[in-house]
């Protein structure tokens, strides 16, 4: 006997399921039968998914609200639709894509067949744009570069009680690892402060 597991996914303890649950009831799917995980979708290793995973069985009927429930990184969705289609060998139900339902025929061509090339249209898609984004981004940085935009994490100003500690350390009255500690910084930060403190004194 077939059964019909729902699927939904937030990426934090504090989004709004109901949207997913009302599609779940509206698909006929019971309330035990609904796996809610709480997670990025970056990869599939989440405590709910993998539970219904475990459930499922051959020719039983997996209904997502939208492919990005299930993830954000086609080429692992691609790769987790085959194992649940071929291996696991159930139907998959993307509620607001109507391709992307393994049980429909088109022309005699099968659902599987369907979803897996919209699937692979999509992750294309997702490459292309991933992409372009990094071009845009690349090329904005170098625009903004040639306009002397600095990147980065503005460097720490020099605390005015900066002289005293130094001289004490000067003075060998502190060491690196106190003075750095009085001035709540790194080791590396003192030695760059005593460095820019040492030039001004020197260019004025």
């Amino acid at each position: 006997m077939k059964n019909k597991y729902g699927y939904v996914r937030v990426s934090s303890k504090d989004q709004n399921i109901d949207r997913q649950m009302s599609a779940m009831k509206q698909a006929g799917i019971p309330k035990d039968k609904i796996y809610i995980d709480k997670l990025s979708g970056k990869d599939f290793n989440r405590p709910r998914y993998k539970r219904l995973i475990r459930q499922l069985q051959e020719g039983d009927e997996l209904y997502i609200k939208s492919i990005d429930r299930l993830g954000r990184d086609y080429d692992e969705i691609i790769k987790q639709w085959r194992f649940l289609t071929n291996i696991k060998n159930i139907d998959i139900i993307v509620i607001d894509s109507p391709l992307l339902d393994t049980r429909n025929q088109v022309n005699g061509v099968t659902g599987k067949f369907i979803s897996d090339l919209i699937l692979q249209i999509l992750s294309y898609v997702a490459q292309v744009e991933r992409e372009n984004i990094r071009q845009r981004q690349a090329e904005g940085i170098r625009e903004a570069k040639l306009k002397g935009v600095a990147f980065g994490r503005p460097p720490k100003k020099i605390p005015d009680e900066f002289p005293e500690i130094l001289q004490l350390w000067l003075d060998e009255k502190i060491s690196l690892r106190k003075a750095s500690e009085i001035l709540n910084v790194s080791h590396m930060t003192f030695s760059r402060w005593v460095k820019q403190f040492i030039k001004g004194k020197m260019e004025k």
